[in-house]
């Protein structure tokens, strides 16, 4: 389980086309961290592998997973750059990644971001 999820961040980072198709699921659906909005996988999938949503650094804090079954739960922090239609963005969050295994392979049905506020003082 946790290979899918480190092909999951390494597509992002190398807009790997190939790795996002075989890692998300059909039924894909992100909620985006910078806006809420619903992202469908094939407007993903196309964003970075068109390389209009580029990802130039993402950190990633050790996260937690839980499993039941033939699903899991990921939940883990990040630091991320990157530009999005040429605009830069940076984003530190929380995030949740649902996974379901079918035919013996780990596939990512849903993933949601919350932004981390700064510290304040």
């Amino acid at each position: 389980m946790l290979a899918a999820e480190e092909q999951f961040f390494g597509a992002l980072l190398s807009a790997d086309r190939r790795s996002l198709d075989d890692v998300l699921a059909e039924d894909f659906l992100l909620i985006d961290v910078m806006a809420g909005s619903e992202v469908p996988r094939d407007a993903l999938v196309d964003s970075v592998a068109a390389r209009l949503l580029v990802f130039e650094r993402i950190e990633r804090q050790p996260g937690r997973v839980r499993q039941y079954g033939s699903t899991a739960l990921v939940t883990g922090e990040t630091r991320m750059q990157g530009r999005f239609d040429g605009q830069t963005f940076g984003a530190h969050s929380r995030y949740t990644h649902v996974y379901v295994q079918r035919e013996g392979r780990w596939q990512m049905v849903s993933a949601q971001g919350t932004q981390i506020a700064p510290a304040q003082g």
